[in-house]
């Protein structure tokens, strides 16, 4: 051998020493690192394939007739016409399916097309397939519908005080119809800690309902065998749920019957229950015996909706003169729209969710949903309590101005604390909120700005937490909530199979960084079978931020047994304890002798030769005793929470009201970063839509009850342009039940965005937006009315506010 060949060598094999050691004396070679997406590269390429670029053999396409009423009775349909029409295969109607469904087994009040009457304008009538899109179009056009049209409410309060008009039967003789769910609870003595109060704020606030815009409308698709089986492909946030509900409404064996998610381009709540072209689908298919896809066009996917509920919200909150909270009383009435969707749940989360990152003496909250007229109301990215933060928010920040006291030190103030519980009983482990305060103080320098621009520039800040997976399913068993199956192949390939639907969050990435890191392979030789309800074991979905928590410590657990496996079949090959064994970088070593190493698929090949075909079966259920004893006090409960901090800065033109931020400083404990990248883009994708709803968004309709908005042209949402700068600052509280410490990253940043932009415009103008969003006109008569009562000398004028505030700073 050469001398320099032999030097190489030496080289290499040194080279590959210290990188042992390091592995030997780093706690994590995957976890935590800034590593790259295993789906990146398909979906930067276009090689991804989502539900509409499935084309099988002989398919037909299918079109949904949809009610042009807010509210009328069928009188009749008569489908003759479009039946003659040339390339027509099928149209069915409510009678073909009248069974009701519902993503809540309690609440299922929605036909897979209507059946009686139409409860908004868009609701589904009749389904055509045809031998292409443009002879569905055709045919739908064709079919004659006879409604009587009744009187409609788009308002709630409306609809609430005119139970003669029921947009559903009451349930029980006396109740009012359009009531969808009303929750009252009540903790501590709200009352009487209220008239002890030092300092009384009442607030009236409204936001307004947005929807999701994902890029990806929603696409279903639909193959029956001959022999029965019913295959479903669908861009759905829950392929279990919609597995359960197809086979239930369709009245087929649930063994029969298969959902495969594919690829999804976007959802954020809005895909995560079953929908009217998912059934259409499948029973088109069962008539024609072809396959059959209905793709819904921008405008279907806005009467669709399922977004956020617009919630009129009246609190009072009183505190003592140092600045604690003593007692909150919140009434909140929710516009539901035409069914009940998630909307038990959501009553519960407009109170449930905001009793922390603080400490309060006494709550009591009664949330009323309300059906009105309109297309349904469901969960959209951080589902049911942003709207409340926006309130709390936005009244503790007025309790400060009172208190004269810094919004920061109001908040230190009032801190949840760790290994506690809140008012409502819920059980929190973890908590790196104060050290979330504490980095967007800083790094926004908090203390030169607040108080101390110039006029018409301002900061706010906001605080939040929210729930890492709900604590229990949406239907009741004792089941695990996720579970994960490993198969282990001789050549070191890892092949993982789980039912989590991977939305565009990460959650295959995440699996293959936990596999790589417990089984010491290449990310590379992970292979993942996601979300296929024939191959997979179950998971219940992709919603309220639960996969990483839930399915990660599922595959944490399938992972570690053939870890031990591995171990013990080399550690008997080479004569050491199974301790000594170490799996990392692709190879098995031993701890004490990094010269000892063989590569990893050897290791394999070790353990199935002593223990036979390696393969696990992992699984995750939550824990029992983390929530109260009292009605409703499951919903909210989680496993976990994470905790969030935001400062926005914003500038105001006084003569326009234009309202421009500038940046937004996003602190977030979620346990343990996994992968960095992926947490921050989380970060800085919620905190995006806090602010495009803040400043743009309004999911509104005419009086007729059409939308007034229906596409991307109109619905506004902002651009990369309009888009501020955004900084993300990584919190880590470990949390002792979370995969590594992990807690949630994909829902809760979103929350403190808004109100820390409505605290930072009264910083920079002296006025208090509380109805969203803050249009200019909305600002701009604020001003206006401000500097009415400037000049009348009942307030003083906010350009000289220096002299105003005398803060108590933060340690006074």
């Amino acid at each position: 051998m050469k001398l320099e060949d032999f030097r190489q060598k030496q080289a290499e094999k040194a080279a590959s020493q210290e990188e042992l050691r390091r592995a030997l004396e780093s706690e994590f070679q995957i976890i935590g690192r800034r590593l790259r997406r295993t789906d990146g590269l398909a979906k930067a390429t276009g090689r991804a394939v989502y539900t509409d670029d499935i084309s099988l053999p002989g398919m037909l396409h299918g079109k949904i007739l949809r009610s042009p009423h807010p509210h009328a009775r069928i009188v009749s349909i008569d489908v003759s016409a479009a039946l003659e029409l040339e390339g027509v295969h099928a149209i069915i109607t409510g009678s073909d399916m009248p069974v009701p469904y519902g993503i809540i087994p309690w609440t299922r009040d929605e036909y897979p097309l209507c059946v009686d009457k139409v409860r908004h304008v868009g609701d589904g009538v009749a389904a055509v397939a045809a031998v292409d899109e443009e002879s569905a179009e055709r045919a739908i056009g064709l079919i004659d519908v006879e409604y009587e049209v009744l009187p409609y409410h788009l308002d709630p309060e409306a609809a609430l005080e005119d139970p003669d008009t029921p947009i559903h039967e009451p349930r029980r003789p006396g109740e009012n119809g359009n009531v969808s769910k009303h929750v009252h609870l009540e903790f501590g003595e709200v009352d009487r800690l209220l008239a002890e109060s030092d300092v009384i704020v009442e607030g009236e606030y409204y936001f307004e309902g947005t929807t999701h815009t994902p890029i990806e409308p929603h696409c279903a698709i639909a193959h029956f065998d001959p022999g029965g089986k019913l295959t479903v492909w669908s861009a759905t946030q829950v392929p279990h749920y919609l597995h359960r509900e197809l086979a239930r409404v369709l009245d087929i064996d649930v063994a029969k019957v298969r959902v495969v998610q594919p690829p999804v381009g976007g959802a954020f709540g809005g895909k995560s229950e079953p929908f009217d072209l998912e059934f259409c689908v499948a029973k088109l298919a069962m008539i024609t015996g072809r396959p059959v896809k209905i793709l819904y066009t921008r405008e279907e996917v806005f009467y669709a909706h399922r977004g956020r509920h617009p919630m009129l919200m009246r609190y009072k909150t009183g505190a003592s003169k140092d600045g604690r909270i003593e007692a909150v009383d919140a009434r909140t009435i929710l516009d539901g729209g035409g069914y009940s969707s998630f909307g038990l749940v959501t009553t519960y989360y407009s109170g449930q969710l905001i009793t922390a990152p603080y400490q309060m003496q006494s709550y009591r909250f009664d949330s009323t949903r309300v059906y009105t007229n309109k297309p349904c109301c469901g969960p959209k990215r951080g589902h049911g309590s942003v709207q409340p933060r926006f309130a709390i928010e936005v009244q503790l920040d007025k309790i400060a101005e009172s208190l004269q006291m810094d919004p920061i030190e109001l908040r230190r103030r009032n801190l949840l604390g760790t290994d506690t519980r809140t008012v409502n009983e819920f059980r929190v482990i973890s908590n790196g909120f104060p050290q979330c305060l504490e980095a967007v103080e800083r790094a926004s320098s908090w203390r030169d700005k607040y108080r101390k621009l110039p006029y018409g520039r301002g900061v706010g800040v906001a605080g939040s937490c929210y729930i890492s997976g709900t604590n229990y399913p949406i239907y009741p068993n004792e089941m695990p909530q996720s579970a994960v199956q490993l198969q282990v192949d001789r050549s070191g390939r890892v092949a993982v199979f789980c039912g989590a639907s991977e939305i565009g969050q990460g959650s295959d990435s995440m699996l293959a960084y936990i596999v790589s890191e417990e089984l010491g392979v290449p990310i590379d030789y992970v292979r993942i079978q996601s979300a296929d309800t024939d191959l997979t074991p179950v998971d219940l979905g992709a919603y309220s931020s639960r996969v990483t928590f839930m399915c990660g410590n599922a595959c944490i657990d399938a992972a570690r047994k053939i870890k031990r496996q591995v171990r013990d079949a080399v550690a008997e090959a080479w004569g050491c304890r199974p301790q000594h064994v170490a799996l990392a970088g692709g190879w098995a070593f031993d701890r004490s002798d990094t010269e000892r190493k063989l590569p990893i698929s050897e290791a394999f090949n070790l353990a199935e030769a002593k223990f036979g075909a390696l393969g696990s079966m992992g699984s995750y259920n939550t824990p029992k005793d983390i929530h109260g004893d009292y009605r409703g006090g499951t919903i909210g409960s989680s496993p976990a929470y994470s905790f969030t901090a935001h400062v926005a800065e914003v500038s105001v033109d006084p003569e326009t009201g234009f309202v421009e931020v500038g940046k937004i400083w996003i602190a977030h404990d979620c346990g343990r970063a996994l992968n960095p990248i992926l947490v921050e883009g989380q970060m800085e994708g919620s905190a995006y839509m806090g602010f495009a709803e803040a400043i743009m968004e309004a999911h509104v309709f005419k009086d007729s009850g059409l939308h007034n908005a229906p596409s991307l042209l109109d619905y506004k949402i902002p651009t990369s342009l309009d888009t501020p700068e955004l900084e993300s600052l990584i919190i880590e509280s470990l949390d002792p039940e979370g995969p590594y410490g992990a807690k949630e990253a994909g829902e809760g940043p979103l929350h403190p965005s808004i109100p820390a932009i409505a605290n930072a415009i009264y910083d920079a103008v002296g006025v208090r937006m509380d109805r969203l969003p803050f249009t200019p006109p909305r600002v701009w008569a604020a001003l206006r009315e401000r500097g009415r009562l400037e000049a009348a000398g009942q307030l003083t004028p906010w350009k000289e506010r220096s002299a105003i505030s005398q803060l108590t700073a933060v340690g006074d």
